[in-house]
């Protein structure tokens, strides 16, 4: 933007002769610019005009600049570099230029020069701002998201005496929303004697934007009770407030109010109503309005490929995105999000290589951070790193997004190096970046490192949320910092202002019982707030398994089930926990129990990246194409760790196996163990292996890489449900908590 009140640059001084055709009185009548204006329809023309109002004199009549300035800042096909030059050669701009300028900058991609302009508005002391200038300058503050300035824009309307503005209220009432601040809001909407439309429909979309569907769907009750008339854009945020409370009946219901009451139904509304379907489970009724609209934009069709998607019919999303008139990223990056997001990273790679093959269409930033997250849940490194190239060579900037899924995808493919090398060479880092690089050290058990970063995170000014504090006390758990963890969860609420959550006391009572403090433990959840998580009893029921106390176990996995009926894993951890304690008849009676019941133990599933394709391999596989060389590779495994010792932990297995052999040839072909041996035999010596298990890592499992590591000098790394374990010449560099 130009210095305001500067010297004009030079200026064509030919008047196009297409545009000024009158005779000279007319050219130089005030009233004929107008008319001039209306012929401008680029920027040449408005400085061609600009130039005649000069030469003759009328640009220092102050309606006549005004109007020019008015064109040159509103205009579409004008730029507000050129509008500031005419504005500084006015010489005393009135307040509807001023008003015009602050307006201009409000709804460009440089808002803060809006409240700048304002606040030279004021310093100026000619002016002072009427109730047109207040609504431009709160959008202002809206766009660049800033409180402080809004409540401080907020007072001088209050002292103005323009409170009762409705116009200013209803600006300032989406300003907090956008703010988040749903109380100054609803304060705000409530003291508005004579809503109108605008008031009502900016509070229910506030309450939907801030999380807070109920209170959407009573104030679009109230509404009604107070016979103000809802339009299409009350009922977008209605339909979006059912659609996040999964609101199903409700969603109907508006549905058939739209049409009782014959609103007129645009794209917009239209597919927040297909939105509302599919988020509320209904894809019969998403099919149904999908198939009979006769406008469709690439919302629609991606709005039912991610339903689709999130039922699992992946072919229907498939095909959905097949039948798609044309090719558009935003519907790659739909497919590629909806697999990855539900469990199908595989198929989301393939996906994204498929994109690759196709010359029309370019991946963006959305791509990427879905395919990192896809690399990440696979451990598939070399296309992670390959993204990562991509990123440089295309010269797409590293903003907090992709550099989060890099240092996510990193630290998860066992890179921690490499997550650290991307975390440093970014200078802006929000609380996300900061928080994902505190959970990469804490996941390879550097839990003082972890703790250090905190500090210089809080050093940076960078406050921590939720995920920052869950990802610290991880740390402190898997590096055994009790004191530690016990700290920062004290000082999260009175230090912090972050409200403890289930997944804090999760890893507090992990860090807890881990160290053998069970009493505490237990003493923790009984005085928890909120109603303890399956989470939380799982942690206590993992604690239990460690230290061997199968009567709180017991009373753990009860309640664990009365949160999540369904948790296999509660059943597999007391399984465990009996069969440490020779307790056999128990394991029988369980694995009966879960029989009857029909729960089956999620079978175990581990993935190695090999020159860039993933092998993946199940417990008891023999589906590879190289099963013989596998098998017989750990054959030699099993006869060289005899040798040396090593008896394997029966009691891991689920069931009570009478016959050794059996038991032995169970715990040989669970799935990372057949990993490991198809890492011996595919990759080069130097390389370390890298598997990736989508269940914990049992402890026979765990001690089989350990002396693995240590007989065939090879680094593996292995990761859990929960962390790594790092092996390297017969160490491991995690915390041994078996």
């Amino acid at each position: 933007m130009a210095t305001l009140r500067t010297p004009l640059a030079s200026l064509p001084i030919n008047p196009n002769p297409t545009m000024l055709t009158a005779n000279n009185d007319q050219k130089n009548n005030p009233s004929t610019v107008s008319v001039l204006i209306d012929k401008c329809t680029n920027t040449k023309h408005l400085k061609q005009l600009h130039a005649h109002m000069l030469r003759t004199g009328l640009f220092f009549a102050p309606p006549s600049a005004t109007e020019l300035f008015a064109a040159c800042a509103l205009s579409s096909s004008s730029s507000l570099d050129y509008a500031c030059k005419v504005f500084d050669q006015i010489p005393q701009p009135n307040l509807y230029t001023w008003n015009t300028l602050i307006r201009a900058f409000a709804s460009s991609p440089k808002p803060v020069q809006g409240l700048l302009i304002f606040n030279q508005m004021l310093r100026e002391g000619q002016r002072f701002p009427n109730r047109f200038t207040f609504p431009f300058v709160i959008k202002a503050a809206t766009k660049v998201s800033s409180l402080l300035v809004g409540q401080a824009i907020h007072g001088m309307v209050m002292k103005a005496s323009f409170g009762s503005n409705l116009f200013i209220s209803n600006s300032l009432i989406h300003f907090y929303s956008s703010s988040g601040d749903l109380d100054s809001a609803y304060l705000v909407f409530s003291k508005i004697v004579e809503k109108d439309i605008v008031s009502w429909n900016s509070m229910i979309s506030g309450f939907v934007q801030g999380g807070c569907p109920e209170e959407a769907l009573q104030l679009f009750k109230r509404m009604k009770m107070e016979n103000a008339r809802p339009n299409r854009v009350t009922m977008v945020g209605v339909l979006s407030a059912c659609a996040k409370k999964m609101d199903l009946e409700f969603g109907r219901w508006a549905c058939d109010y739209i049409e009782r009451n014959g609103i007129d139904v645009n794209l917009i509304l239209s597919n927040a109503m297909l939105d509302m379907y599919v988020k509320c489970g209904s894809l019969e009724d998403a099919r149904r309005l999908f198939d009979k609209k006769e406008e469709k934009d690439i919302v629609s069709w991606t709005t039912m490929i991610d339903g689709y998607a999130k039922v699992g019919d992946y072919d229907a999303a498939r095909r959905v995105f097949d039948a798609m008139p044309r090719e558009d990223i935003t519907a790659w990056n739909a497919l590629i999000s909806s697999y990855q997001q539900n469990g199908k990273p595989k198929e989301a790679l393939a996906i994204f290589r498929e994109l690759q093959l196709n010359k029309n269409t370019k991946p963006n930033e959305v791509t990427l951070v879905s395919t990192l997250a896809a690399c990440a849940q696979l451990g598939a490194v070399d296309l992670g790193g390959w993204i990562h190239v991509y990123v440089k060579k295309q010269d797409i900037k590293l903003n907090c997004h992709l550099t989060t899924s890099l240092i996510d995808m990193y630290s998860k493919c066992g890179h921690l190096e490499k997550a650290l090398e991307v975390f440093y060479s970014v200078e802006r880092r929000d609380v996300f970046v900061w928080s994902a690089m505190i959970a990469g050290l804490a996941m390879h058990g550097h839990g003082r490192a972890a703790i250090d970063l905190f500090s210089k995170m809080q050093e940076a000014k960078v406050k921590p949320n939720a995920v920052t504090f869950t990802n610290l006390l991880c740390a402190c758990s898997h590096s055994g910092l009790v004191d530690e963890g016990r700290l920062f969860f004290n000082q999260m609420r009175p230090v912090y202002g972050v409200v403890p959550g289930s997944k804090h006391y999760a890893c507090l009572v992990d860090t807890l019982g881990r160290a053998g403090c069970l009493e505490e433990a237990v003493e923790l959840i009984e005085k928890m707030p909120i109603v303890p998580s399956a989470s939380v009893w799982g942690a206590l029921l993992g604690a239990c398994r460690i230290h061997g106390n199968v009567e709180l176990a017991e009373k753990a996995c009860s309640r664990l089930l009365e949160t999540d009926s369904s948790n296999h894993g509660a059943y597999v951890l007391l399984s465990n926990i009996y069969a440490k304690a020779g307790k056999w008849d128990c394991v029988s009676r369980l694995r009966q129990h879960m029989k009857v019941s029909g729960l089956e133990k999620e079978p175990g599933s581990s993935s190695i990246e090999v020159n860039g394709i993933i092998h993946e391999f199940l417990v008891g596989d023999n589906s590879h194409p190289l099963s013989p060389e596998i098998y017989s590779k750990l054959d030699e495994i099993v006869a060289r760790l005899k040798s040396i010792g090593y008896v394997p932990e029966e009691s891991e297995l689920l069931q009570s196996v009478e016959e050794e052999c059996t038991k032995e040839h169970a715990l040989n072909l669970h799935s990372e163990k057949l990993a490991i041996a198809f890492g011996l035999i595919r990759m080069e010596p130097s390389q370390p292996i890298r598997i990736m298990k989508n269940l914990r890592v049992c402890g026979d499992c765990h001690s089989v890489a350990k002396l693995i590591s240590q007989l065939y000098n090879r680094d593996i790394l292995l990761r859990d449900r929960y962390r790594f374990h790092h092996f390297s010449g017969g160490h491991c560099s995690c915390m041994d908590y078996w």
